[in-house]
């Protein structure tokens, strides 16, 4: 991976990652689209340091509030809604961090037995696979906030949709082109979350799980200088995006990314074929 190609990967990460259009479609799709080679999963997992640094720079008040209030509830039995929000993270992520790793597995197979049985390459299995994706969830997600009433905020938020949040996680982090932020937006609107605090609280819920996963990936990178760049202009270019959705959202809607992500599916398709 040289500079220019880890700079314009670290933009795609900062832009996809947050918005609700898979950044996990995006890192496929641009490697494959101009033959840079297969994007490795260690520095893949390095761009989203970047994206998870600006996560917990943007929010470093909360979390700095959610960490304490999660001591004081277990220390001094204060309950606090900082506090209630601190434990709710931690025990959804529990079963997220499993059934990642198990559906994972699961869509290796699936690839690699469509691969194998129809002598089709890998890597357009993926690419089919992540135009399907994109295409569903983002008529899905059209649907679901179209349909859905914000009768809860972010404070209100309950242990239960904690949990089906954080578990949805785990179909983003197994098919690439579901979208982390999509499918937890999805599921929170589903639920009758408001827009702006879904999405506070999706970046919130994905802040531990991107965490371990670097931290596991951590003994494969390799600190060079392109690492450097595709961190760092992930985390710049994060900060932005995660402002403007969450000003955007005070007014707007996800149809725009829907669209988006139809339109992107529809590409990839044409793509697949013609190669």
């Amino acid at each position: 991976m040289d500079i220019t190609q880890a700079f314009i990967l670290g933009i795609v990460q900062g832009l996809t990652e947050l918005l609700p259009i898979s950044s996990s479609a995006h890192l496929n799709l641009f490697p494959w689209l101009f033959n840079w080679g297969t994007l490795t999963e260690s520095f893949d997992v390095a761009l989203h340091i970047g994206t998870l640094f600006a996560i917990l720079l943007f929010f470093a008040k909360d979390w700095i509030a959610l960490i304490k209030g999660g001591y004081n509830q277990v220390i001094k039995k204060e309950k606090t809604v900082e506090g209630k929000i601190f434990w709710y993270i931690v025990i959804s992520t529990i079963p997220a961090g499993i059934l990642s790793l198990i559906l994972d597995k699961i869509s290796e197979k699936i690839i690699d037995t469509i691969s194998n049985s129809w002598q089709i390459e890998r890597i357009l299995v993926e690419m089919f696979l992540i135009a399907i994706a994109l295409m569903v969830m983002g008529i899905i997600l059209y649907i679901v906030d179209k349909k859905a009433k914000a009768k809860v905020d972010y404070e209100h938020i309950t242990l239960k949709q904690s949990i089906l949040i954080s578990i949805s996680q785990a179909l983003a982090a197994a098919f690439p082109g579901v979208s982390r932020s999509g499918i937890t937006m999805t599921v929170g609107r589903g639920m009758g979350i408001g827009r702006e605090s879904v999405a506070k609280y999706s970046f919130l819920l994905s802040t531990p799980i991107v965490a371990a996963a670097a931290l596991y990936e951590m003994k494969h990178f390799t600190f060079d200088l392109s690492f450097v760049v595709g961190v760092l202009t992930s985390f710049i270019v994060g900060l932005f995006v995660i402002k403007f959705l969450l000003n955007y959202l005070k007014k707007g809607d996800f149809k725009i990314f829907a669209i988006y992500r139809v339109i992107l599916g529809i590409v990839i398709l044409f793509l697949c074929f013609i190669r």
